[in-house]
């Protein structure tokens, strides 16, 4: 499943040290959760979970298989972009075909002094911009055919005009409450600023454990914009992605009073910002994770598998995390009861440990 996260920001902000921290490929061989590049602009990460270590050490698997999100490292964007300035038309259509943005801030100051919130309202503004122009030009048709009583129409064009008002009064269309039945319609009409944000606030070395002022603001402004955000350094994680010891990279993390690499926190509140949850499977060939959407049925998660598992659906034998563990694997969680039979309809938990049953 191509669950990916975008990363833009303004030149010169620190995203593609970033991107190369985390596509840094002599240390992904050696880290527990390797990063793979697949092409010069999009690194494929695992998502750090400690859980399939614990799953490993009592199913005793051949190998250990984390998920992973996608990363794409969007061109830079400079003021004018939704009128085609700079690579304007570029970063525009990049953004449209991933499924959030990581706004990458410069919370540090060079020879001007960092201005967080000023950055990203250039970027917002660029986007609302073409969200803009993309709804307005939808206008003219949805008029003509709601005078010929399509209500489908009509229905789109409330929307439509409910969304312009929210970007022409200056909030991104994610804000805009949107009725469960509108949701189809409001997917279709792929806004730029629908999509989910994680700012990342790039501090200098000294700040990477507590941030500074200006990640301060920053983190203040996302959380009135209902979005996420994470401080990093990106010259300290591209420190540690060069350290292929893991004990080295601990020892170093800890004298920076981190228990843990900013890339690892920023991955992990992407996949949630994406609404993913992980399920599990164990047994003696592999361990491993599986991504699928929160609220999907057991039936779609085991489609996550194989197409053939979904089709010929029978049953999922399900075990909760806590339970595999605490009684220490599959056979006597069996025991004790633990293992549930579930339907196809079954909302699939995080953490569930599934074994399917199919009949193709």
């Amino acid at each position: 499943m191509g669950f990916n996260c975008g990363i833009v920001g303004l030149p010169n902000v620190g995203k593609s040290t970033l991107f190369n921290a985390l596509t840094q490929s002599q240390a992904a061989e050696a880290a527990n959760f390797p990063f793979t590049t697949i092409e010069p602009n999009i690194g494929r990460v695992s998502v750090p979970d400690g859980r399939l270590d614990a799953l490993a050490d009592i199913a005793k698997p051949e190998k250990v298989v984390p998920t992973r999100l996608e990363f794409v490292d969007i061109a830079g964007l400079v003021k004018g972009a939704s009128k085609g300035e700079g690579l304007g038309n570029k970063f525009l259509g990049n953004i449209r075909e991933v499924d959030a943005i990581v706004h990458v801030l410069r919370c540090f100051d060079t020879d001007t002094p960092a201005d967080p919130v000023g950055d990203a309202d250039v970027v917002a503004t660029e986007l609302m911009l073409a969200d803009m122009e993309s709804l307005q030009k939808r206008t003219d048709n949805l008029i003509k055919k709601s005078r010929g009583q399509d209500k489908a129409a009509t229905a789109e064009l409330a929307l439509v005009e409910r969304t312009l008002k929210l970007l022409e009064d200056g909030a991104p269309a994610r804000k805009l409450d949107v009725d469960p039945e509108e949701a189809k319609t409001f997917r279709m009409l792929s806004l730029l600023t629908a999509k989910p944000v994680l700012y990342v606030l790039n501090v200098d070395e000294d700040n990477t454990a507590t941030g500074n002022a200006a990640s301060e603001k920053a983190a203040v402004m996302a959380e009135g914009e209902g979005a996420g955000s994470v401080i990093i350094s990106a010259k300290i994680e591209e420190e540690v992605a060069q350290l292929s010891d893991p004990e080295e990279r601990r020892e170093f993390l800890e004298s920076l009073d981190l228990s843990e690499t900013g890339l690892d926190r920023m991955i992990r509140v992407g996949y949630t910002l994406l609404n993913l949850i992980t399920f599990l499977t164990a047994g003696p060939k592999e361990v491993r994770a599986w991504t699928v959407e929160k609220g999907a049925t057991a039936q779609e998660a085991a489609g996550a598998i194989h197409t053939d598992f979904a089709k010929g659906f029978i049953a999922a034998e399900t075990i909760a995390y806590d339970d595999y563990i605490g009684l220490g694997g599959e056979l006597a969680a069996k025991e004790a009861g633990k293992m549930r039979a579930e339907g196809r309809d079954y909302i699939v938990k995080d953490g569930d440990v599934l074994l399917f049953r199919f009949n193709v």
